[in-house]
């Protein structure tokens, strides 16, 4: 089971709490969307310039975390207004979806992993995503199901930062936060076809 079905069931009512008590619950669900896209382009330019500075990996770090607060608590927001829809949620997919490309692709051509290993990752990141609402074209439920959601990435991607600012070193070939984008690509890959597999079990009942 993924953090994302955990944080659902679990973690749901906390955030709500927290959404509740930001801006005196005038805050904005799309504007908690959109920080979130801007906090990952920042954490992606800042791992772009984090080869050979610990201090711009720590920033990295900082930017990672707080736009995935952003990004969990647009939807307590959203619940918590009584604003969710069609709209809102598109909307955070999409930019849940450029936030992925862009943290990945500023670990990537900052040279943590070769150019190869790097495809291995988004493809997988984004082949994940698709399986999980390709299941809504054909009128059954969003699959959250598998090895990895987008919660457990970011669980991966902090500790393989956190690990690389402790240990900025190789091993085996590859830095802490390039054996941590190791990890999501295979993952990512393998939840893919656990999303296949369900959706087509749930075609054949």
């Amino acid at each position: 089971m993924t953090l994302d079905s955990f944080a659902r069931r679990r973690v749901g009512s906390l955030l709500t709490w927290a959404a509740t008590h930001m801006a005196g619950g005038r805050i904005s669900p799309n504007a908690l969307t959109w920080l979130s896209l801007v906090l990952s382009a920042l954490c992606a330019l800042a791992l772009y310039l984090s080869r050979d500075s610990v201090p711009m990996l720590l920033l990295a770090l900082v930017l990672l975390v707080a736009a995935g607060l952003a990004d969990a608590l647009d939807g307590a927001a959203a619940r918590m207004l009584h604003r969710e829809g069609r709209r809102g949620d598109f909307l955070d997919h999409v930019i849940d979806r450029y936030s992925d490309v862009l943290i990945l692709c500023g670990a990537i051509f900052g040279g943590y992993v070769p150019m190869w290993l790097g495809v291995v990752a988004l493809t997988g990141v984004l082949l994940t995503s698709y399986m999980g609402v390709q299941a809504q074209a054909v009128r059954l439920e969003r699959v959250y199901g598998g090895l990895m959601g987008r919660a457990d990435r970011l669980v991966v991607l902090i500790l393989a930062i956190s690990l690389n600012v402790i240990y900025p070193h190789e091993l085996l070939g590859l830095l802490p936060l390039g054996w941590g984008l190791a990890v999501v690509g295979v993952l990512s890959h393998i939840t893919a076809v656990q999303r296949f597999y369900c959706t087509l079990r749930r075609l054949e009942e």
